[in-house]
C-alpha cells in the first residue's frame, strides 16, 4: 500500500525510518500488504538522503495520485497542515498526524471532513508521543464515565522540574541545561509557559467527553515562577512540584480544565515521573486510575505512534472507524477559580498567627534557612477565588494548586 510523508523534520523522518525497518512486522499487521512510501513533501533539499525518488515539493502530486491512500502529517502548525489535511480527506484519503496545534484548533472539522468522505482522520502521537492513550481511552476505557484527567504532558517541563528538585538546580540552570541537551527550544516559551501542554489538554477533553475544546478556553499557567524554595517547602510536606493538564468532569454540559504547577504528593503514580518523561493518569468510575508512562516526545517513540495510525488506517481503508467527537460552546469549560475547590500552597510574608486568623486550621511546612518573616502552609479546601479574597493586602510570594490525584 502507498503512503506518503508531508514533513520530513524530526518526526517525519521517523516515520519513513520506522516503516522501512519494521517493514515485515507491519506487514504482518495490515494482513500482509507492506507499506511503501512513495512521497515524501517537503520544501528544502535533503541531497544526501537515500530517499530522492520519493521527494516533492509539489502537494498536488500526494493529492492527485490515486495510488495513495494514506498519509502521514507530520509538518507541524496550522497552515498550511490544515488547508492541505482538508483536501486529502476531501479527496478520500485518510490522514493521520502528529500535529497537536492543529488537532487542538482544528480537528472538530478536520474530523467532520472525515467522516463526510468515509476517511479516516488519527492522530494518536499528537498528545502522548509514543505513549498509547488515545486508543485506550477510547477503547479500552468505553465501558468507563471518564471522571478526570491529570497528565505530565511536556518532558522539557518536567526535566526543569526534576533537576530543581533532585539538584537543587535552579529555574534558569535547568532550562539552559534543557536547551543544551537538546529537550528545550531555544525559544522554550511553548513548553514552560503551558501551551505546548494545553494543546494536549484540549485534545485529551475531547476526546473523553464528546464535545471540542479550543486552546482559548484552557487556562495556562507555566512553570517559572517556581523556586527553590518553593520546591523545599513542599518537600517538607511529602511532595513535589509538577506541571499538569488537569481536566474535570462536572456534568455533561460542563467541564473544567486547566494547565498549571500542582503539588503531587509522593503516593501519586504521578510524583515519580522523572526526567523526560511523561504520565497521563485517568480516572474512571468503574476502573478507577489508570496510568499511562513513557517517553512524549523524541523521533522514534513519536514515529511509532504515527506508523500504528498508519496500520490502523490500512486496516481499515475501505470503512470508517467511530472515532472523535461533536462540537462545543463557549459556557462549556466552566472558570474553575470559581466552581472547583482544592488546597493550596501558599507561601507569604507573614506569621503563623495571621495565617491562622485567615485560614484557621493549616498545615505549616518548613525548610532550610526559612526567614521569621516567612510562612508557608496548605489549606483547607476552597475555590480559588475565595483563596484569593483570604489573601487581599498579603505579600503573597507564591501559590501552587495541590492535586489529588
Amino acid at each position: 500500500m502507498k503512503v506518503a510523508v508531508m514533513g520530513y523534520g524530526t518526526v517525519g523522518s521517523g516515520v519513513v525510518e520506522v516503516i522501512e525497518s519494521h517493514s515485515e512486522i507491519i506487514a504482518r499487521r495490515t494482513g500482509g500488504e507492506p507499506l511503501e512510501v512513495k512521497y515524501i513533501l517537503d520544501l528544502r533539499d535533503f541531497p544526501d538522503d537515500p530517499h530522492q525518488e520519493a521527494f516533492t515539493k509539489d502537494f498536488n502530486d500526494i493529492l492527485n495520485d490515486p495510488e495513495v491512500k494514506i498519509v502521514a502529517e507530520t509538518m507541524g502548525g496550522v497552515n498550511p497542515a490544515f488547508d492541505f489535511t482538508m483536501k486529502l480527506l476531501g479527496a478520500g484519503k485518510s490522514v493521520v498526524t502528529s500535529n497537536k496545534e492543529l488537532v487542538a484548533q482544528k480537528g472538530l472539522e478536520l474530523l467532520e471532513q472525515a467522516e463526510k468522505s468515509n476517511a479516516n482522520y488519527l492522530f494518536e502521537a499528537s498528545v502522548g508521543g509514543g505513549i498509547p492513550i488515545i486508543r485506550p481511552m477510547t477503547q479500552c476505557l468505553a465501558a468507563n464515565n471518564i471522571e478526570g484527567i491529570a497528565g505530565i504532558l511536556n518532558g522539557t517541563t518536567n526535566f526543569i522540574l526534576t533537576k530543581m528538585i533532585e539538584e537543587n538546580m535552579s529555574f534558569e540552570a535547568a532550562l539552559k541545561l534543557a536547551q543544551d541537551n537538546g529537550y528545550a527550544e531555544k525559544d522554550p516559551t511553548a513548553d514552560i509557559e503551558g501551551h505546548d501542554a494545553c494543546r494536549k489538554v484540549c485534545i485529551l477533553a475531547s476526546l473523553a467527553f464528546g464535545k471540542h475544546v479550543y486552546p482559548n478556553q484552557v487556562e495556562a499557567e507555566g512553570i517559572k515562577n517556581i523556586t527553590l524554595e518553593d520546591v523545599a517547602y513542599i518537600q517538607s510536606a511529602n511532595g513535589v512540584i509538577k506541571l499538569l493538564g488537569q481536566i474535570k468532569y462536572i456534568n455533561e454540559n460542563k467541564i473544567a480544565a486547566f494547565v498549571s504547577p500542582a503539588v503531587v504528593y509522593n503516593g501519586s503514580q504521578l510524583a515519580s515521573v522523572r526526567d523526560v518523561f511523561n504520565a497521563i493518569l485517568v480516572r474512571g468510575d468503574a476502573v478507577g486510575d489508570v496510568c499511562f508512562y513513557g517517553r512524549g516526545a523524541g523521533k522514534l517513540p513519536t514515529a511509532s505512534a504515527v506508523v500504528a495510525d498508519i496500520v490502523d488506517c490500512a486496516k481499515h481503508i475501505f470503512r470508517k472507524k467511530i472515532f472523535g467527537w461533536g462540537a462545543g460552546d463557549e459556557d462549556y469549560v466552566v472558570d474553575y477559580k470559581a466552581e472547583l475547590e482544592m488546597p493550596f500552597y501558599v507561601r507569604a510574608k507573614m506569621s503563623e498567627a495571621q495565617a491562622k486568623a485567615t485560614f484557621g486550621v493549616v498545615k505549616y511546612l518548613s525548610r532550610p534557612g526559612q526567614p521569621s518573616d516567612e510562612v508557608a502552609f496548605i489549606t483547607d479546601y476552597m475555590t480559588e477565588n475565595e483563596l484569593k479574597a483570604k489573601l487581599e493586602g498579603a505579600e503573597v510570594l507564591n501559590v501552587i494548586k495541590v492535586t489529588n490525584y
